[in-house]
């Protein structure tokens, strides 16, 4: 009985200690994109997960917009995305989710015509909606999830 309990708390403790082990988490930022002294982390890697902040339609390196209205915004948001994952070694093909916000969400359809070109096999899985104030008065903020294919 003893060297029966002793053996299944043996079993029940390793596998405590196997689930509880602390995710490895990397803040990354290229300062490519924004600069590095804004208050958010450009990319979190957790694990084999990628969480992108959410990307505006600003020219690299600077907090203006480009111009163009929602083609403009909309076109240099993706750019923007591609740039970020290329900083750390990986493409749109790693993104699985993107979440789309849109100032007016009469413009889904021309940001989705802008959207498409940016992938040639699979789209991520999406969502989308209308929001109030964006961050530099954008038309248009992207965030993402990748997944590293490690």
């Amino acid at each position: 009985m003893t060297k029966r309990l002793i053996a299944t708390c043996c079993i029940i403790f390793s596998g405590l200690t196997m689930a509880q082990t602390p995710p490895t988490i990397e803040y990354l930022n290229s300062g490519k994109i924004v600069p590095k002294t804004l208050p958010f982390t450009e990319v979190v890697k957790v694990n084999d997960t990628l969480y992108l902040s959410g990307q505006l339609g600003n020219v690299p390196g600077t907090m203006k917009l480009v111009t163009g209205g929602i083609d403009g915004e909309s076109r240099q948001t993706m750019e923007n995305i591609k740039a970020v994952l290329e900083a750390h070694g990986y493409t749109l093909d790693n993104l699985v989710k993107c979440t789309v916000m849109l100032a007016d969400i009469s413009e889904w359809t021309r940001f989705n015509e802008i959207y498409r070109s940016y992938f040639t096999a699979h789209y991520p899985a999406r969502s989308a909606f209308g929001v109030s104030g964006l961050a530099l008065g954008a038309r248009v903020e992207v965030d993402c999830i990748a997944v590293t294919g490690n």
